[in-house]
């Protein structure tokens, strides 16, 4: 039964969002003093991230993220160069952890082939351990004809691809997507197997910020990303071991 069995009745779960609002992160930053360390965890969630806007060298969001043992991420704007990148991470990553930095590449579908290759190449060169991420929805974001804010599913699906081609032909991996999405039936991004037009945004526009991929859409990118990891696997294997198996 649920009483006798602790697996049944709790459940492992991760949480993740921006550090926007300094002072209610602070409220939430705890000294680890049980383990003997010392150092500082922010207990609002167990990774954050520094947005695009919010990532300047010098500002109190980088210096706040700088100071706590949580691995966190930065939003990387096609604004962000190459320098500035590695400054970042020197201040973010100073001991070169693998693991405690991830770069979340927002460009858009249009700028990604210009922006993210020139970036990878300098944290290469530099030899900086750091963990490449695909934010797909932000960089994509239109305003529909009639006024709602919204996000192609095409520009989505593009970006995602466009940042996989990039990794292959440079060598590297690409770490992971970052989506924001909901359960419901929402009608907040176009297309998709739904096909959802301008004209139906108004339908269930439900968002209390940004457009988010509706449970049919996020399944739909989920199961094409999984198709194309699987045949770049495939594509990579050695002859060799393809001929044993």
């Amino acid at each position: 039964t649920a009483e006798k069995n602790l697996e049944m009745r709790t459940t492992s779960f991760y949480t993740s969002h921006e550090a926007l609002l300094l002072p209610y992160e602070q409220a939430l930053t705890r000294r680890d003093e049980a383990m003997g360390s010392g150092e500082y965890v922010a207990t609002s969630g167990h990774f954050l991230w520094i947005g695009d806007r919010t990532r300047q060298v010098d500002g109190a969001h980088v210096e706040f993220c700088r100071g706590i043992v949580n691995p966190v991420g930065l939003k990387c704007g096609p604004s962000l160069e190459a320098d500035d990148l590695l400054r970042l991470i020197d201040i973010l990553n100073p001991k070169n952890e693998a693991g405690r930095l991830t770069l979340i590449c927002r460009s858009g579908v249009d700028k990604i082939e210009k922006h993210l290759p020139k970036l990878i190449r300098a944290v290469k060169t530099a030899g900086r351990a750091v963990v490449w991420e695909c934010d797909p929805m932000h960089g994509n974001t239109v305003t529909a004809a009639n006024g709602y804010k919204t996000r192609p599913f095409a520009s989505i699906v593009g970006e995602v691809e466009r940042f996989l081609d990039i990794h292959l032909a440079e060598g590297t991996y690409p770490g992971g997507v970052h989506i924001e999405m909901t359960g419901q039936n929402v009608t907040e991004c176009t297309g998709g197997s739904r096909s959802i037009s301008e004209a139906d945004l108004a339908r269930q526009y439900d968002t209390g910020c940004d457009p988010r991929l509706n449970a049919g859409q996020a399944l739909e990118l989920a199961f094409l990303l999984a198709e194309r990891l699987k045949q770049d696997k495939a594509a990579t294997v050695p002859v060799s071991r393809k001929a044993a198996e």
